[in-house]
C-alpha cells in the first residue's frame, strides 16, 4: 500500500510479511526510500509503537527525512545515500525482508528523447598551402590567380615524447591502484569481530514464541529484555473438572450424565523439574465454586433444550445453588479432575501433545494466598527467577504477562502469552496477606500470570479481584506470598545452568555482541528446546550480524575509491607542472 505522503512512488524494493519498501522521488526531484507498515498489522496492538521505536532508534544511527506514524499506515522515508536503512528497520521488527528480484522489471525504464537535427552554417575549410608556382623563363606575366609564395616557412614539429607521457601515464596508474591497495590492506589488518558460524537452528527457519518482546515493548528498551527473560517460563493451564449435580437431601443426580467443566488460567515454572505456581481457584476451586460453576453449565444445558430462557438462568442458579452437591461417582465422593499445561501458543480442550500433564501438589485457600503448586510431567523446563524483596507501590507502572486470546468461541480458542503495562491504583488486604490493585488486566485466563521487575524477575502473581463482580484479574499478590508456598512444600525455586546460559545470551544479544549471543542462545535452546525465544534471539542475532558485516565490507569500498581519487589528483598537479615546464621551455 502506497501511504499519502509527499512523494510520488516510482516502484517497489522489497517486502516482509508486515509492510513493504518503496522508491519514491520528493517534490524537489531528490530520491527517497519509503518503508511502509501494512495497515492491517498497524491496527494490531503494539505494532504501531513499535514501528515508530524502531525508526527512532535507528535515528541514531540512520536519520530519516520524514516520517508519519499517525497514518492508517505508518510510513518513515530515508534518503537514498542512507543505503539499506529500510531492511534494516523490518529487520529490528523481528521480521524478514526479501528485496525484490534484480531480474523482475518493477517500474518502465527512463526513454531518452529522439535526437533532432539542428542545422547550422557551413564552416570554412582552411586551404592547405602548396608550393610556389613555377615562373616562366622567359619573363612572361606572372598569374595574378596563382597562389602566392609563401615568405614565412613553417618549422618542423618536434618528435612526440612517447615515452615520456607513457611513464607518466604508468605512474598514475600506480599510483591509483598502489594508493587503493594501501587502503585496502589497512583496512583489513584490523580484526573483524568474531563470527559464530550457525550450528543448530537456520536462519532461514521461522519460528513462532506466541509472544514476540520486541512487538511488545520498544525493541531494545528494558521491558524488552524484562519479557524475553520471563516469557519462555510462562505456561498456559486448563483444568477440567468432571462430576454429578446432586440433589442435597435424596443424594440423587438431577442429571443422568456427568457434568464437565474447564478452568483457564496461567502459570509460572519455578524450577527446571516442572514445578509451577498458579492459582489454586483455578486448580482446585471451592466446593461452592465448583457448585455454582456446575449448576451454571446445568441451567445452559436446560437453555437448548428449551426448558429454561436465557432470562430466567441468574433466578435458577439463585434457588438450585443451596440444594444440590457437586460429588464423584458417588454420593460424598470428590469430582473427578484433570490438569494440563501447554507452552507458548495453547489450544483449549487439548488433552494430548503438546499438553503435558500436571497434578497438584499444593495449594493455599483464597483467603491466605489463592496459590496452587502444581507439577507438570515434564523436565528440563525454562524457569523464572522470584524476587520476594520487590516493592509494590501505589501510582507505580508494572509490567504484567499472562495468557489471552481474542476468540470468541470458547471451545476452539487459541491462547498466546500477552503483557501489558499497567499501573497499582490502591492496596488492600485478603486476610493475612497484602495484595495491590492495578488499573487493568490481560484477559480471563490471566490469573496465575506474572507482575515483573525491571530484570523479568518475579515482582508478583496476577489474581482475581474478589471484590470486583466481574473478578477481573486485577490484583497481584506480592512475590513474597507465592514464595512462602514454596517453602512449606521444601520447592526450591533455582536456575538451572540452562536458564542462566539463557540470560548470558540475552545480556550478549542487547549489549550488541552478536557473536557471544549466538553461541550462549544455541546452547540454552538445544538444553530447553521448549525455550522457542531462545531459539527466536538466536536468529535474530545471527541475522544482525550478517547485516553489520555487510555493512563493513561495503563501506570499505568508499574509502578505497576516496584513496584512488586523492593519487590521481596528485598525478594531475604533477602533470600540469610538467606541461607548465614544458611550454615555458619551447616559449624561449
Amino acid at each position: 500500500m502506497q501511504p499519502d505522503g509527499p512523494y510520488r512512488f516510482t516502484h517497489l524494493l522489497g517486502g516482509s510479511p508486515v509492510g513493504k519498501a518503496w522508491a519514491a522521488v520528493d517534490s524537489q526531484g531528490r530520491f527517497v526510500t519509503v518503508a511502509v507498515l501494512d495497515a492491517v498489522v498497524a491496527a494490531t496492538p503494539g505494532w504501531r509503537e513499535a514501528f515508530a521505536a524502531a525508526v527512532n532508534n535507528q535515528a541514531q544511527v540512520t536519520p530519516h527525512a520524514y516520517a508519519d506514524f499517525s497514518a492508517a499506515a505508518p510510513w518513515v522515508a530515508y534518503p537514498a545515500e542512507a543505503g539499506p536503512a529500510v531492511e534494516r528497520l523490518f529487520r529490528a521488527l523481528g521480521v524478514d525482508y526479501q528485496p525484490v528480484p534484480a531480474g523482475v522489471p518493477v517500474s518502465a525504464p527512463p526513454v531518452s528523447a529522439p535526437p533532432r537535427s539542428v542545422s547550422a552554417p557551413p564552416q570554412p575549410v582552411p586551404a592547405v598551402p602548396g608550393p610556389p608556382a613555377p615562373v616562366s623563363a622567359e619573363g612572361a606575366f606572372p598569374d595574378p590567380f596563382a597562389a602566392p609564395a609563401r615568405r614565412i616557412q613553417p618549422t618542423t614539429r618536434p618528435p612526440r615524447r612517447t615515452g615520456l607521457w607513457a611513464g607518466v601515464v604508468a605512474a598514475a596508474l600506480a599510483v591509483v591502484l598502489g594508493g587503493g591497495a594501501a587502503v585496502w590492506a589497512l583496512s583489513g589488518d584490523e580484526e573483524a569481530p568474531p563470527r559464530a558460524d550457525p550450528t543448530f537452528f537456520p536462519t532461514t527457519s521461522t519460528v513462532d514464541p506466541g509472544l514476540k518482546p520486541w512487538a511488545e515493548a520498544a525493541p531494545f528498551s528494558p521491558e524488552e529484555r524484562a519479557l524475553a527473560v520471563a516469557t519462555p517460563a510462562v505456561v498456559f493451564v486448563e483444568a477440567v473438572f468432571t462430576g454429578y449435580v446432586r440433589d442435597a437431601a435424596t443424594g440423587k443426580p438431577i442429571r443422568r450424565a456427568p457434568i464437565t467443566f474447564t478452568r483457564r488460567c496461567s502459570a509460572f515454572v519455578v524450577n527446571a523439574d516442572g514445578h509451577a505456581l498458579t492459582s489454586s481457584s483455578c486448580v482446585e476451586p471451592t466446593e461452592e465454586n465448583a457448585r455454582q460453576i456446575a449448576i451454571d453449565a446445568v441451567a445452559r444445558m436446560l437453555v437448548r433444550e428449551n426448558q429454561l430462557t436465557t432470562v430466567q438462568v441468574p433466578e435458577y442458579i439463585r434457588t438450585t445453588l443451596p440444594k444440590v452437591r457437586f460429588t464423584g461417582p458417588d454420593p460424598g465422593t470428590e469430582p473427578a479432575s484433570e490438569v494440563y499445561a501447554q507452552l507458548n501458543a495453547a489450544k483449549g480442550n487439548l488433552t494430548t501433545e503438546p499438553a503435558i500433564p500436571a497434578t497438584v501438589v499444593r495449594t493455599l485457600p483464597a483467603e491466605t494466598g489463592n496459590t496452587a503448586l502444581v507439577k507438570l510431567a515434564r523436565g528440563n523446563l525454562p524457569a523464572v527467577e522470584l524476587n520476594p524483596g520487590a516493592e509494590l507501590a501505589e501510582g507505580a507502572p508494572v509490567l504484567v504477562l499472562g495468557f489471552a486470546t481474542s476468540d470468541v468461541d470458547f471451545r476452539t480458542a487459541t491462547y498466546q502469552p500477552r503483557s501489558k503495562l499497567v499501573t497499582i491504583t490502591g492496596t488492600g488486604r485478603r486476610g493475612p496477606v497484602s495484595i495491590y490493585r492495578i488499573n487493568e488486566d490481560i484477559g480471563a485466563a490471566s490469573h496465575g500470570g506474572i507482575a515483573l521487575d525491571a530484570n523479568g524477575r518475579v515482582a508478583g502473581m496476577l489474581d482475581q479481584d474478589q471484590a470486583r463482580p466481574d473478578r477481573a484479574n486485577r490484583v497481584v499478590l506480592p512475590a513474597a506470598t507465592v514464595a512462602g508456598l514454596l517453602a512449606e512444600a521444601g520447592v526450591a525455586n533455582a536456575l538451572s545452568d540452562t536458564d542462566k546460559r539463557y540470560r548470558s545470551g540475552l545480556d550478549a544479544y542487547f549489549a550488541g555482541e552478536n557473536a557471544t549471543a549466538i553461541t550462549e542462545l544455541d546452547a540454552a535452546a538445544q538444553g530447553a528446546p521448549t525455550n522457542l525465544l531462545a531459539q527466536a534471539y538466536r536468529q535474530n542475532a545471527v541475522e544482525r550480524q550478517q547485516n553489520e558485516r555487510q555493512e563493513a565490507e561495503g563501506s570499505t569500498w568508499p574509502t578505497v575509491l576516496l584513496a584512488g581519487v586523492g593519487g590521481a589528483l596528485v598525478v594531475g598537479l604533477v602533470l600540469a607542472a610538467l606541461l607548465i615546464a614544458r611550454r615555458r621551455r619551447h616559449g624561449r
